[in-house]
């Protein structure tokens, strides 16, 4: 997982891989990598640095959804590193926004998923970072450095977790699967929306869970802790390198309606394929009567 860093201006020579042939196109994805991986253990660093220390909380929109001097200080380490080695790249933030560029590759970031977690101390948040290319998404990682959780996906190349293979739960049917869910902050009182779909869930005795990181959330499913996980609002950032991680586990990851996902889309179901048709359904309100 440590590897060698890349000299910055290597990135320039092979901007378009696939051109150079097949050694050159792998060795960018190396180059990639490498980034990637610097790019998480460097804001690790600095959310660690903050760890016994007062730091600065502030509200964004809605009540709870906050944000800390230490998503600044991590996101910031986070750029920096892209931004020594790939000066040309699109970069979407959750804090600081979309830093536009002409190029084909994007980077997604979350620098922490689960602020109000990490704010009171729950040692259940994370770094997320996916990267996309040609609008499909390449690599990611996630790292929970209090659990020194590194989760890495690669396109058609798997994931692990700390460097082992990782895969998806076998579990068959809905009723006896352990699922994760979240609530958005600003919660919108429609039909069939996240109190509804968990009172579903709860009254049919199926355990869902609230861990307050959709990040982790999509990591644990593609390890096969739990066997499903819905929510009704994310962001691109909340869900760019956790549905990379489940798909490449072997699972399967849609929309609240079944159809294709896209990390620019709120809803999202992710699961270890089995189930998944059965949990879309339980999701859109269709449950099988009980036997």
């Amino acid at each position: 997982m440590h590897e060698s860093r890349t000299p910055a201006h290597c990135c320039l020579i092979y901007n378009h891989p696939r051109q150079e042939g097949y050694q050159n196109y792998q060795l960018f994805l190396r180059m990639l990598k490498n980034t990637l991986l610097q790019a998480v253990q460097a804001a690790a660093s600095e959310i660690l640095r903050f760890n016994d220390l007062d730091i600065k909380i502030s509200n964004k929109e809605g009540i709870n959804n906050l944000v800390t001097e230490v998503d600044h200080a991590s996101e910031k380490a986070i750029i920096d590193i892209i931004k020594q080695n790939f000066p040309e790249h699109h970069i979407l933030s959750e804090e600081c926004g979309d830093l536009v560029q002409d190029s084909e590759y994007k980077w997604i970031i979350d620098p922490i998923d689960g602020t109000v977690n990490f704010a009171h101390r729950i040692p259940i948040c994370c770094i997320s970072i996916g990267v996309e290319y040609q609008k499909k998404m390449v690599l990611g990682a996630i790292y929970n450095p209090f659990i020194n959780e590194f989760f890495v996906a690669e396109r058609g190349q798997g994931a692990t977790l700390n460097d082992k293979p990782i895969s998806v739960s076998k579990k068959e049917n809905v009723v006896n699967a352990c699922m994760v869910t979240g609530f958005p902050y600003t919660y919108l009182d429609e039909p069939n929306g996240p109190l509804q779909v968990f009172e579903r869930f709860i009254r049919r005795g199926v355990p869902v869970r609230r861990l307050g990181s959709a990040a982790i959330d999509l990591a644990w499913v593609a390890c096969g802790r739990f066997d499903g996980f819905y929510e009704h609002k994310l962001q691109a950032w909340d869900s760019a390198a956790g549905f990379l991680l489940v798909e490449e586990a072997g699972g399967t990851v849609t929309d609240l309606n079944g159809r294709p996902y896209s990390p620019y889309q709120p809803g999202i179901i992710a699961s270890n394929g089995i189930i998944h048709e059965e949990l879309v359904e339980w999701v859109k309100g269709n449950v099988p009567a009980k036997s």
